[in-house]
């Protein structure tokens, strides 16, 4: 029960990134739901497909749709109240990032998949929904960037896997894994922790051209 108030958590926070860069991007109502709706269930169909868990949680529980037509409708009408946090979208999508690391994982494991798979499938969860808003939003993948987004998501996932490979408490480990993908995903946004990004010589003007 727990797990799926969390998965549910999840869903809606990144639903309202979703509905967040809609806004931005001056889609209407429409538009906005659609895109939230995308973010809060995509990376969850994509989870529950590959474990065999059919129908995927977003087309058998009401609550899915709900929980993203409420944070579409709570980002087209509120969208001002939100822009006062700093950088909205990314802070939301960093608080689903954590919440879909642990669940997605969980899941993994609870319908017998071995730890490392469970891992990484967790990572697969957390950016699916991120990546499909992106490319709806005609922007490159967050995940394609030189920033801590999937090795943040990996790293919280592999925390749970190696809490449950170790036989320790659900709940704590939980914790722990999200802790870990937050941390690293806040310090990519305000410190600009990243990823090596490979040398490379700079173009000339004629090459660019």
């Amino acid at each position: 029960m727990l797990f799926d108030a969390m998965d549910l958590a999840a869903t809606f926070v990144f639903a309202i990134s979703g509905a967040t860069r809609g806004v931005h991007k001056r889609l209407d109502l429409f538009g906005v739901l659609v895109v939230a709706w995308v973010a809060g269930v995509a990376g969850g169909i994509f989870r529950d497909l590959m474990i065999g868990a059919v129908p995927p949680a977003a087309f058998d529980n009401w609550r899915y749709l709900a929980v993203t037509v409420a944070a579409g409708l709570t980002g087209f009408f509120a969208s001002h109240l939100i822009d006062r946090v700093r950088t909205p979208v990314l802070l939301f999508d960093a608080a689903g990032l954590c919440l879909f690391a642990v669940t997605g994982t969980q899941k993994a494991l609870a319908y017998g998949l071995s730890p490392l798979m469970a891992a990484l499938l967790g990572m697969v969860t957390c950016i699916g929904g991120g990546v499909a808003r992106d490319l709806l939003t005609l922007q490159v993948p967050t995940v394609l960037r030189s920033e801590l987004y999937a090795v943040a998501a990996l790293a919280g996932a592999g925390a749970v896997s190696i809490g449950f490979w170790l036989g320790l408490p659900a709940l704590p480990t939980a914790a722990a894994g999200a802790g870990i993908c937050l941390f690293l995903r806040l310090m990519s946004i305000y410190r600009g922790w990243h990823l090596p990004v490979a040398a490379t010589k700079q173009k000339s003007s004629l090459e660019t051209d």
